[in-house]
């Protein structure tokens, strides 16, 4: 968080070394504290280290953080950017709401109409799915992500791979939200973020509300 206001650094593409001289530039503009959201826990003794080298106050958002009632047996074990995804979903678009977060993994959090966080649902991301076909078979290419547009069939290898892609993991999509509003008998207002939100939901007929900052919004609520 920088001047009140919260600011994004991620080690996830560049590395630590790249996310903490990008932080190094914050620092030296003049920072309130460090709002510090990881699913990565070899990383934390890291940022840690650095925040003491700055002089800066530094808070790891956990569960303890979180406004809303958890009904769930273990709420350690809730990532933190689940929740962050939650509470600014809840924040910015009301309850009952079911966040999706498209990024390496797919995950979803459902809020109830009484402002309870009741669990969600973990499956592989579009990343996972892709690589993991090019790298455990012999002859399939690593797929393009494309246009976003399914073609009628696949007459060559990569259009039968992106046939399956984008239709299955659209159904995919459609199924956990058809499954868990019968589940709990609400009408969820569906709200999607992460980096392949747009290309996985464009055209499909469930009305997401795509919110490309809502983690980082959500780490301003928690952590402040």
């Amino acid at each position: 968080m920088f001047n009140g206001r919260v600011r994004n650094i991620s080690h996830c593409d560049g590395g630590f070394d790249e996310a903490a001289s990008a932080a190094d530039a914050l620092v030296s503009r003049g920072v309130d504290r460090v709002a510090y959201v990881s699913v990565v826990p070899r990383m934390d003794a890291k940022w840690k280290r650095w925040a003491r080298g700055k002089r800066i106050s530094f808070h790891q958002i956990s569960y303890r953080d979180f406004p809303l009632t958890l009904d769930y047996p273990k709420p350690e074990t809730i990532g933190a950017d689940r929740l962050c995804d939650a509470i600014a979903a809840v924040t910015r678009y009301g309850a009952p709401v079911l966040v999706m977060d498209f990024g390496t993994a797919l995950t979803a959090a459902v809020v109830t109409a009484d402002r309870v966080w009741r669990g969600g649902v973990i499956a592989p991301g579009f990343p996972l799915m892709r690589d993991y076909l090019f790298e455990r078979t012999a002859k399939l290419p690593r797929m393009k992500i494309g246009s976003g547009k399914a073609p009628k069939i696949g007459r060559s290898t990569e259009e039968a791979m992106r046939f399956g892609a984008l239709v299955g993991y659209r159904g995919m999509v459609r199924e956990i939200v058809r499954t868990l509003s019968e589940n709990f008998h609400e009408k969820f207002r569906l709200v999607a973020t992460g980096g392949f939100a747009k290309w996985v939901l464009k055209d499909l007929d469930l009305d997401f509300v795509i919110d490309p900052t809502l983690t980082l919004y959500g780490a301003g609520i928690l952590g402040s």
